[in-house]
């Protein structure tokens, strides 16, 4: 039986794993890192071209490998999925892949689980869940949605905005996807609304190491309680850019309002004006991917998991990186370092019969 199974081999899930090997547990004897992936790099691989690393959010070092200084035009895809590749080979973590994880279940409280993949069964004292967001894309409810006579996508499946030049597209969606589709679809040919539930966040502040202890006490907060985690752009807001502020300013970074209802030709606003659309894109970010751990009953009657740090209080098997605070690549990285430890810890109260 293995000592821990890691679940997810993005940026959590390979932090815990470069730290268990230097808490002494070897790959393949005492742990393995199961991927859904075909190859390396998480849920990065499956962004859009468009998306470059130099618009793309932070990606932190992993520990011992920086990332350098990759070209800022090319696509974040590439460089994240060349990075995770590297940094598997040079600390000899493999992964196997693709290996999704259809459930984890155990007999009783305090017994082993057993990580259930397609293809094989994996008995383990521990987990380490990073299993992240991006197979959970959230469709929020608007009545009408399926009456919509045009093409719907979510953030998940766009690939280019040069597919939607000379139509009308309706961005829903307050967050940065949100708005870096809309100055990418404008400078594509196509015309825009931005329909917002609320007023869109920009904020000038600097986004510091004082500002990111902020985020983090306040995501923390919700799940130490067992809520779901909040959106990030109402913890963080939108950074105002000059790009952002360009895009103001040419009245693209502007939102309509909320809206009511999907109709056939549009989307009904809250103002009473209907805007009719060849295209709507709900940019609407992304939950926890956590089915698979359904069978524990780790959730609460808020419908989240309460967390302390990165154990789950309802399962002390159970260590969870890349969820609430830890959503990030600097606090993915922070989990992954701190799950491992917890794990060696946990292991040796195992062994010593406590």
């Amino acid at each position: 039986m293995l000592k821990t199974v890691v679940i997810g081999a993005g940026q959590a899930g390979l932090s815990a794993a470069y730290h268990l090997r230097r808490q002494g547990l070897e790959p393949e004897r005492d742990f393995v890192v199961l991927d859904a992936n075909s190859g390396p790099g998480g849920a990065w691989r499956h962004r859009w071209p468009s998306l470059t690393f130099g618009t793309a959010h932070n990606i932190h070092d992993l520990p011992g490998l920086a990332l350098g200084v990759p070209d800022p035009t090319e696509p974040a895809s590439e460089v994240v999925s060349r990075y995770y590749g590297d940094y598997e080979r040079q600390f000899e973590l493999p992964v196997h892949r693709p290996e999704a994880v259809r459930e984890v279940v155990s007999d009783s409280p305090d017994g082993p689980l057993r990580v259930v993949t397609g293809s094989a069964i994996w008995d383990t004292v521990l987990i380490i869940n990073g299993t992240g967001t991006w197979d959970r894309p959230y469709w929020p409810y608007y009545p009408g949605r399926e009456l919509f006579l045009g093409t719907q996508l979510h953030t998940h499946d766009f690939r280019s905005a040069e597919e939607f030049t000379g139509l009308h597209v309706v961005v829903v969606g307050a967050g940065t996807s949100a708005a870096q589709f809309l100055l990418q679809l404008t400078a594509a040919g196509a015309t825009t609304t931005w329909v917002t539930r609320r007023p869109p966040l920009f904020t000038g502040r600097e986004f510091d190491a004082e500002w990111g202890r902020e985020v983090e006490a306040t995501v923390n907060e919700r799940t130490a309680a067992g809520l779901p985690p909040a959106s990030v752009v109402s913890t963080t807001g939108l950074p105002l850019t000059r790009q952002y502020q360009d895009g103001i300013d040419a009245g693209i970074l502007v939102s309509a309002g909320g809206m009511r209802s999907v109709t056939p030709e549009g989307v009904l606003l809250d103002s009473g004006d209907e805007v009719r659309a060849d295209v709507i894109l709900w940019a609407t970010g992304f939950r926890a991917a956590l089915d698979h751990l359904a069978p524990l009953k780790l959730r609460e009657p808020g419908g989240g998991i309460r967390m302390d740090g990165v154990h789950v209080l309802k399962d002390h098997r159970v260590l969870l990186v890349g969820y609430g605070a830890s959503a990030s690549t600097l606090g993915a990285t922070r989990a992954g370092r701190a799950a491992a430890i917890a794990a060696v810890k946990r292991l040796d109260a195992v062994n010593a019969g406590t």
